[in-house]
C-alpha cells in the first residue's frame, strides 16, 4: 500500500477533553472498537465531511450523558452547528466505495489532534504563560 494510504487510526475524544488515539480493524468490523470507546450499545455516524465521520451513542441526548463541547466544536468548524453532541465522540474517516468505514490516516490524526487542543484552548480560555525574565 503507498504511503499515506493506510488508515489505521480513531480518535476518541470525551467531554472532559481528553482524547486518545485508537486503533482501527484494517478488515472486518469496526462496531467492537466503537462500542467500547463510546461505553454504549447503539451508534450512530454524523457525516462531518466525505472525509471524516463523527460516531457517537445514539441515545446520548436522552439518557444524562454529558454534553461534548470539544465535539461539538469539531462539528461547528465544518458545518453550522444545529446541536450539542453528548459523550464520548469517535472519529473515523469516510467510507470506501463499498460503504465499510475507513479509519483515518497519520496525517489526519495529527490535523484532529492540533485542532482539538486549540479548541480545548479556547473552550477554557487557557492562558498560556510567557516566558519569565529577571528583574
Amino acid at each position: 500500500m503507498p504511503k499515506g494510504t493506510e488508515h489505521p487510526h480513531a480518535l476518541l475524544l470525551r467531554p472532559d477533553s481528553t482524547f486518545e488515539v485508537l486503533d482501527w480493524p484494517s478488515s472486518g468490523s469496526g462496531l467492537p472498537t466503537l462500542y467500547r470507546a463510546i461505553e454504549c450499545t447503539a451508534v450512530d455516524v454524523v457525516r462531518i465531511t466525505p472525509e471524516l465521520d463523527m460516531w457517537l451513542n445514539d441515545e446520548g441526548m436522552i439518557d444524562g450523558t454529558p454534553i461534548n463541547r470539544w465535539a461539538t466544536a469539531v462539528y461547528a468548524a465544518h458545518r453550522p452547528p444545529h446541536q450539542w453532541y453528548h459523550g464520548n465522540v469517535v472519529l473515523t474517516g469516510g467510507a470506501d466505495s463499498h460503504g465499510n468505514t475507513i479509519g483515518l490516516t497519520d496525517q489526519q490524526v495529527i490535523d484532529l489532534t492540533a485542532d482539538h487542543l486549540d479548541i480545548a484552548i479556547s473552550l477554557m480560555a487557557v492562558k498560556i504563560p510567557t516566558q519569565r525574565t529577571k528583574k
